[in-house]
Parts: C-alpha cells; sequence; structure tokens
C-alpha cells in the first residue's frame, strides 16, 4: 500500500519523494494543490526535476504516484467523499512534510501548520480505524527548543513550554508535535527535527534560495556581528531524506524524535568563512560581536523597505536569531541508526554559493512538455493516478 506524503512539491518533501521511488521503491499517494492533473504534474515536475530526468519522472507518475489534487487546509482536504475514501483506503503510513515556512506570517503558520496538521492527522486515524496505519512520521524543527543560547540540545529535552518561541513557525511546529501526540498516541510516531537545511552535499544545484541568500549576504561583508567561536548547526538536504525516508520504513526505529542536524561536529563561523575565503582566494572578514545589537537595529530597520537592501534586510531579519543562539541540536540518535555522519557545510558551501550567484537565486527550471504534458495529463484525468478534489 502508498506512502500518503505531504509536501512533495516543497525542498525537503521532493528530496524524500525521489528516495522514496528510486531507492527505497515505494509508491505514493501525494496531495497537490493544482485545478487539474496536467498542472500538478507540471508543478511535481518542477519539484522533482533535480533528481531525475523526463522519461523517469513520467514512469514513476504512471506506476507509482497517485495525486490528489486537494487543499491541505481544507476539510478532507476538498476531496469528494469517494476520493477521500480512496486516500483513507490505500494509505499505509503517513509522511507529513508539508509547512508554512513564513516565519513572518502568524496567519500562513496557523493555517497550514496547525489546521493542515490536524487534516493529516484525521486522516491518519480514519486510516487506523479502517486497516491500521503502519506509522506515522512528522518533519518539524530543532526551532521548537525555544529561546536557547550556548546549549547543547537532546531530544527529549529539547521542548520546555516554559520557554518562549523565535517565532510563529516554531511556535506552531511545538504545537504539531503535540497533536500528534495526543491524537494518535496508539499509532507508531517518528518526529524529525532537521537544523538549518542548508544544500545538498552532493551537487551545487538547488532551488531552495533564502537561507543561501542569507548566508551570500553575509560572506560578502568585511565585517560580521557574530563571536568568530559560535558554532551553526547546518545540515544538507540529503542527509535529512536520507533519514527520513530510510528510518520511516524501518519497522522498529530505536526512538520516537530524531535531531536531523550537524550536532556537535557543527562549525564554528570562522571554519566557514575561511573555507568560503580559501575558495575564492580571498581574505576572511573579521568579527566584531560588540556590533551585534547594533546590527540587529539595522536590519529590524531596513526590513519591509522596497528595494533589494530592503529585502535582504528582511530575510536577515528572519533568520538572525538562529545564527547567534551558538545552539546545536545532539545528533547521535540518527547517527547511530544511519551509520555515518552529514557532510559538513565547510565542504560543499562554495560550490553551492556559486551556483546560486551564477543563476541570479533562481532555479533554470524545465517545463513539462506541452504535449507529453497534455496527454499524459488527460490520460491521468481518466486514470486512478489523478483523482480530482474541489479547491476552495
Amino acid at each position: 500500500m502508498p506512502i500518503f506524503l505531504t509536501g512533495s512539491t516543497g525542498y525537503i518533501g521532493a528530496h524524500v519523494a525521489a528516495n522514496l521511488l528510486a531507492s527505497q521503491g515505494q509508491t505514493l499517494n501525494v496531495l497537490v494543490r493544482a485545478r487539474d492533473s496536467q498542472e500538478a504534474r507540471g508543478r511535481l515536475w518542477h519539484a522533482l526535476q533535480l533528481h531525475m530526468d523526463l522519461p523517469q519522472f513520467e514512469e514513476f507518475m504512471d506506476s507509482r504516484v497517485r495525486i490528489f489534487l486537494g487543499d491541505l487546509t481544507a476539510e478532507h482536504f476538498g476531496l469528494a467523499g469517494d476520493d477521500y475514501l480512496k486516500l483513507v483506503r490505500s494509505t499505509d503510513s503517513v509522511i507529513h512534510c508539508a509547512a508554512s515556512l513564513n516565519r513572518k506570517s502568524e496567519k500562513s503558520c496557523l493555517n497550514v501548520n496547525l489546521r493542515g496538521t490536524l487534516e493529516v492527522i484525521q486522516l491518519a486515524a480514519r486510516a487506523r480505524e479502517d486497516h491500521g496505519l503502519r506509522r506515522f512520521s512528522h518533519v518539524s524543527t530543532v526551532a521548537v527548543a525555544g529561546h536557547r543560547a550556548n546549549e547543547i540540545v537532546q531530544e527529549d529535552e529539547a521542548i520546555d513550554w516554559n520557554l518562549s518561541d523565535y517565532d510563529p513557525y516554531a511556535r506552531t511546529k511545538k504545537f504539531c508535535e503535540h497533536m500528534l501526540r495526543q491524537l494518535l498516541a496508539d499509532v507508531p510516531r517518528t518526529i524529525f527535527r532537521p537544523s538549518i537545511v542548508l544544500g545538498d552535499s552532493r551537487r551545487p544545484e538547488t532551488n531552495q534560495f533564502d537561507m543561501v541568500r542569507a548566508f551570500v549576504f553575509l560572506a560578502g561583508l568585511p565585517a560580521l556581528p557574530f563571536r568568530a567561536t559560535d558554532k551553526v548547526d547546518i545540515v544538507p538536504v540529503d542527509y535529512v531524506a536520507g533519514a527520513i525516508s530510510t528510518l520511516h520504513q524501518r519497522d522498529n526505529p530505536m526512538h520516537e524524535i530524531y535531531h536531523l542536524s550537524s550536532g556537535t561536529d557543527s562549525e564554528t563561523f570562522q571554519e566557514l568563512t575561511d573555507a568560503l575565503a580559501k575558495a575564492q582566494g580571498k581574505r576572511g572578514p573579521v568579527y566584531v560581536p560588540s556590533l551585534e545589537k547594533s546590527s540587529t537595529k539595522v536590519v529590524n530597520a531596513l526590513a519591509g523597505r522596497a528595494g533589494k537592501i530592503g529585502g535582504l534586510a528582511t530575510l536577515m531579519k528572519v533568520f538572525l536569531p538562529y545564527l547567534v543562539w551558538n545552539t546545536v541540536f545532539d545528533n547521535r540518535r540518527v547517527v547511530a541508526e544511519m551509520g555515518e555522519r552529514p557532510a559538513r557545510f565547510s565542504r560543499y558551501c562554495y560550490d553551492l554559493l556559486r551556483f546560486s550567484r551564477e543563476n541570479k537565486f533562481r532555479y533554470p527550471y524545465r517545463d513539462l512538455p506541452a504535449s507529453t504534458g497534455h496527454d499524459r495529463g488527460l490520460a491521468a484525468a481518466q486514470s486512478p493516478t489523478a483523482v480530482r478534489g474541489s479547491l476552495p
């Protein structure tokens, strides 16, 4: 029976989908917000072309992927009764990757992260009642740990309800974990908490640029308002997706919660900027931690303004709190089960930044060929691989 995967057109979700299809040989139920099956296939092709060529994509879509056209935040995902029942009865397990990463919008985080997760939990509960549910895997974030400083955080000690949260994203993801434990108490669960996910250690190409843009900006400054010895917990997306797809498939993972992070192997600002400086044949920045407060005020003042500077300031306002907490997240659980550590960011950061600059922070997407997309889209709309829902 298929895995119900949410967020298949997102950054981590697409990597997970590619792993499940290619490495794990799985079949998938995916929820895609689109007007018709042709548009849905086009969105999936955009998400998955980092991982496969067009013939392989078409083979997977025609044989191993069932697309449900709907909306995560709508009741029953906006699916008609019979279509929703098909999803319930054909779902063996759930990997919930979909989320709003809009740290500035409480409305977006409440809608997608809370309402959407509740809908996914309800689907899982109905599948459990109908035929049993093998596992529910939830992709959360290390940000559920709240305000921290100079710590090594363990999985079972991360959530402290007395601590304040950095933003609506962190707050809603913490409540999502709580809902999952309360409402699916008798279902095998796995909670994955990625740290800062940045780039793929196997190749320079990426289609997720927000955090990369922030790092490119910082890398170009002659002085940085940080402590050179502070650590930044960065993990490559290939390690994150590999851990999610592998551990979800295991009958009995050793733990319920995993930090998908670099842990105590996390590199310092100095190590990262030294690696970038060496790769570019330049001198690295100087560190002036006394400027942290004044820099934060400047960033806050410029954020939201029109133009390139305002856009960069908005990005920095979002990510700056996560760069100055000098906190890492213990990853010994996932390292033990995966048998390997994540690649260090310094090993692949220059190629990632160079690709991003050369492509002006845009991925050169190839659209689904019109004839293929049209013909196959019509065929899919008439077959079990595409199920039409009603969009709000």
